[in-house]
């Protein structure tokens, strides 16, 4: 019998500060998630010089409670997961320094983590009998990703955005209906109460030159124009019915992108990851369509759909079993692509 390996993970790429245990690979022992949402509401977005201080006071206090809530002291880690890119270079810093600080200071070898890499992972702690080879979405903020997962830690970036990701895209138009920060939830939730899909036809853009990749800057554009129509003709808005009417459209375009390539590619399974992943639209959109096409329908409980250190864990638990140890010359790397190290 293997022995089982402990992974204390790290995550600070943004405005969530985490910390996690996680038992070989797919058993969470803890997830600490002290989050900026409120804060950063002030101000209608994430600001990064903000992010990275909140973080330098949060980062040793949630790795304290992660320890103390698994049950599991750092003697008994077997390795340190750390998210080192993508994502903001001032947040990516604090965590970085504090995983390699413990490195340095116990022993325990370093195991830095991509991102997106995570996101994809965080499929594999409730879905245990998930394996690669399958395609995943990874839908947030600031990615918007098809991707080939050929094998544990190896992937294939099939499709990507050209411009807006998709949650970007639902943050600019939160703003635009008067919703606020965080768009995401906030159109979600709206949404879910009342509002019409179909009361506005918006478009769904389509790139010639590959039919994998995602175009959302002309949806926002568009949503931008019939705003601004109605304020000129004095017609009042139905803000329920134009983020409805949004959502909807984003729903339709990550939904055929998303199924065109698990055909084309003959997948049998599919998931979804990232912020944008908990819409509660995308997610019953894919659930009817694999049920109609056949395929398995993977994706994480919201709370691992935002940025969390137990995905992290989980992905540096993989990188660790293939021996992919970094040294303490670690540094962030906000524009890290999926596949490089």
């Amino acid at each position: 019998m293997e022995k089982d390996i402990y992974i204390l993970a790290i995550e600070s790429s943004c405005d969530e500060t985490a910390a996690a245990v996680v038992k070989n690979g797919r058993e969470v022992l803890s997830n600490i998630i002290s989050s900026q949402i409120a804060l950063h509401t002030l101000y209608g977005g994430v600001v990064p010089e903000i992010a990275s201080r909140k973080h330098i006071e949060k980062i040793n206090q949630v790795i304290e409670e992660a320890l103390k809530e698994s049950g599991r002291t750092l003697k008994e880690i077997d390795a340190i997961a750390v998210t080192y890119g993508p994502g903001l270079v001032g947040p990516l810093l604090v965590g970085v320094s504090a995983a390699k600080a413990i490195s340095f200071a116990t022993g325990i070898p370093l195991v830095g983590v991509h991102h997106i890499e995570g996101h994809i992972s965080a499929n594999y702690i409730e879905n245990k009998e998930l394996e690669p080879p399958f395609i995943c979405l990874v839908v947030s903020g600031g990615h918007s990703h098809l991707v080939v997962v050929k094998d544990y830690g190896e992937y294939e970036i099939i499709g990507k955005t050209r411009d807006d990701a998709a949650g970007e895209a639902f943050d600019k138009v939160a703003r635009a209906i008067g919703l606020g920060y965080p768009g995401g939830p906030k159109i979600d939730k709206l949404v879910a109460e009342k509002g019409n899909p179909e009361a506005i036809h918006f478009p769904r853009a389509k790139v010639e030159d590959n039919a994998y990749d995602f175009s959302f800057s002309g949806l926002k554009s568009a949503v931008l124009n019939y705003l601004n129509g109605c304020q000129m003709k004095g017609e009042e808005v139905n803000v329920a019915d134009v983020a409805a009417s949004f959502q909807q459209a984003v729903v339709d375009v990550l939904v055929e992108h998303a199924m065109h390539a698990v055909k084309q590619y003959r997948f049998d399974k599919f998931a979804i990851a990232g912020g944008v992943a908990s819409n509660s639209a995308l997610r019953k959109a894919f659930e009817e369509r694999c049920q109609k096409e056949n395929i398995a329908f993977y994706h994480p409980s919201p709370i691992l759909c935002t940025d969390n250190a137990a995905m992290i864990g989980a992905a540096g638990y993989y990188e660790f079993r293939k021996g992919m140890v970094s040294d303490l010359s670690l540094n962030a790397v906000p524009n890290l692509r999926l596949g490089e190290r």
